[in-house]
Order: structure tokens, then sequence, then C-alpha cells
């Protein structure tokens, strides 16, 4: 499959400006992460955190939490110019408990690996969904991926599972950001794929836990399948890749 050949889409003056100005004046508060733990840290299915380990992701945290404001600017502005309605904002931020609980999974999972490679790795600690009708949904992300591209977030993962026959529909997106080099993710949904990615989230959230079966987790699957196997696919959403990156930048969005 070849890639879409997009280059940033031409933006009038007023439409960028008037996008800039409601991300500047909207005045939502970042999310607050923890800060740094003195002890460990213990989640549910006999996962555990030392205390340096622990420590180490709470630092990571903050500097997520510093680097997502200006993320923010970017992905609230390409939803806006695209139309987009913007899903669990006040989220963007993972939890402390659930990013603990991944790099736990990660450590148990291979414990040859060490904190550091596992932090470096993380790709959702900051995290975002665009939600589009499924009659706008494929120019939408077509659009929004070419903007956050121009400027100058990398791309960095591009899963799109529209096409499969079973299982997550959706597409899911990775980015690093130009200024912090942090890696932050963005989900394209259509009302459907979001719900059913709500209902199925305990599911999933079991069913990656290191202490369930394997029995358990094909049981697990199934209901997923069985869920996802309703979701519409939108018109041409099966066949987007990822955008080229332009050879000159758009001016970005300013801080708010």
């Amino acid at each position: 499959m070849t890639k879409n050949k997009v280059t940033a889409p031409t933006l009038t003056r007023a439409l960028l400006t008037a996008a800039v100005a409601a991300v500047l004046t909207a005045g939502v508060q970042p999310a607050t992460a923890a800060g740094p733990g003195d002890g460990g840290w213990k989640g549910e299915g006999g996962l555990t955190l030392d205390a340096a380990d622990n420590s180490k992701v709470d630092a990571y945290l903050d500097r997520a939490r510093e680097a997502e404001r200006t993320i923010s600017t970017d992905v609230r502005t390409a939803a806006l110019a695209t139309g987009a309605e913007l899903i669990g904002f006040d989220h963007r931020l993972k939890s402390p408990d659930s990013l603990k609980r991944k790099v736990a999974t990660s450590l148990k999972e291979q414990p040859r690996q060490d904190i550091d490679t596992v932090l470096a790795r993380l790709s959702d600690a900051v995290r975002y969904t665009l939600q589009w009708p499924d009659d706008t949904y494929t120019q939408g992300v077509t659009t929004a991926s070419a903007l956050l591209s121009a400027w100058g977030n990398d791309s960095t993962k591009w899963s799109n599972t529209w096409g499969r026959t079973a299982g997550y529909k959706g597409l899911n997106t990775g980015w690093r950001a130009p200024r912090s080099g942090q890696l932050f993710e963005v989900q394209f949904h259509t009302p459907a794929s979001k719900h059913a990615q709500e209902v199925t989230h305990l599911l999933y959230e079991e069913q990656r836990l290191p202490s369930t079966s394997p029995d358990r987790k094909k049981e697990l699957q199934a209901r997923q399948d069985a869920v996802f196997a309703a979701v519409p696919v939108p018109s041409g959403a099966d066949g987007l890749t990822a955008p080229v990156s332009p050879t000159a930048p758009l001016p970005v969005p300013a801080a708010r």
C-alpha cells in the first residue's frame, strides 16, 4: 500500500488565527501527575516497582506533564481546523497508577529490560482522541495528521486496524514532539469505534495482565471481537496511511 501523497493543507490565515486564539483562551489546566515517591509501588496482579524504579517513573511523569502543554496546542488546533471532537481531553495524561502498571507489566514480561529502556519506549503517557462522523472521518484524519506533521511532529507509529476481520477497529498513531522529544499518542475514531473501545476497555485491561490465564485471555478476546464486529468501517478508512513529512514546516501554533 503506498503512502498518501498529502502535503500540508493550505488553511486561510483567518482560520488558523481563530484556531490558535481558541486554544490560547480556553483556559484548560493540565492534569496533575503524581510527584516523586519515597517508596515502591504495588498494583493488582502482583505487579510491583521498587523505590528506585518508582521514583524514575514519577520523574518521567513530571517531564511528560511539562511537554503536554505545547503538544496540546498542536492537537487542539488540528482538531478545531478539521471539525473534530476532542474526546476525553481532561484525561490526556495517563494516570500514575495506569502508567506504573504498564511499566511493571513490561518489566515482568521482559525482565532483562531496565527501567530506562521501558520509559524511553512509552508512547501513550500523553494521549488524545479525535473523533469525526463516518462521512467526514477519512478526510478529517488525512488533514489532521498532515497538520501535525507540518508542525514538526514526527510520525513514529501508524496502526490502522480498520481493515481487520476481527478485533479492535480504529487508527492509533504515535508521534514525537519537536521541542521536547516527548512521545505521544493520537487515536482517530468514529462515534461507533470509540463506543466499542469503551465497552471493551475492562476486558482488554484484564486480558493484558500477566496473571490472566491463556484460556481466560481467549474468552476475553472473543467477547471483544463480537463488539468490534458491529462497528461500520468509514469509506476509505482502511487505506489511510501516515502523512508524508513536508519539506518545510508550517508555523507552529503558539503555546498557551
